[in-house]
């Protein structure tokens, strides 16, 4: 999570989007950078509307303008399967070395999920609470618009470096797997779909 305090601007850092990336370019441009732990690196948008909004809010005087990515849901998936592929995961638990795509997709969709598969949904890290924020959210895949909406905001060149790269994997889903995915991601497609209209 990224604070830009003349600007009145927050980049909230949505699970494997690119965050990394995002806060190596512009970490020293923020007043306020928060890369560690995970738990506060991610802070989802409820959890900002609740307990950091009120802050800057009272501080600053005025509300700040909230940003954030969202991934294609399955790309998502498939890209927090791949970070998990990794042989330096920290906990054994967590891993999805020597899986297919089809096996993980499986235990996300089952229900309790085991470790390696619980990793929420984008829908609820980027639903606002009643307390909602002035929130825009950005494709992932366009990402070179919301670098531009940054450049513009921040009055400064952005270069994206290539950090935290996960190992190519086979993605491949048997056609009953994706469609139950979809099903079960719909509030994220519907969110996805609306990103066109919002922008």
């Amino acid at each position: 999570m990224l604070v830009f305090w003349k600007e009145r601007l927050v980049f909230l850092a949505t699970p494997k989007t690119g965050t990394t990336a995002i806060e190596s370019a512009l970490a020293p441009l923020a007043s306020i950078a928060i890369e560690n732990p995970p738990q506060l690196k991610h802070t989802s948008v409820r959890r900002y509307g609740k307990f950091l909004a009120p802050f800057l809010r009272s501080a600053g005087k005025e509300d700040f303008t909230v940003v954030a990515l969202m991934r294609e849901p399955l790309s998502w998936l498939g890209s927090w399967y791949r970070y998990r592929q990794r042989d330096d995961v920290p906990r054994a638990e967590r891993s999805t070395e020597g899986m297919s795509f089809e096996e993980f997709a499986l235990a996300y969709l089952s229900d309790p999920k085991p470790d390696f598969a619980a990793v929420g949904t984008q829908a609820r890290f980027l639903s606002a609470g009643p307390d909602t924020c002035d929130l825009r959210i950005f494709r992932y895949e366009e990402i070179a618009q919301f670098v531009a909406f940054l450049e513009d905001r921040l009055d400064f060149e952005i270069i994206l470096p290539q950090v935290n790269v996960s190992p190519k994997s086979n993605l491949d889903l048997s056609e009953q797997t994706e469609a139950q995915l979809r099903q079960a991601l719909s509030a994220d497609y519907a969110l996805y779909r609306s990103l066109a209209a919002t922008r």
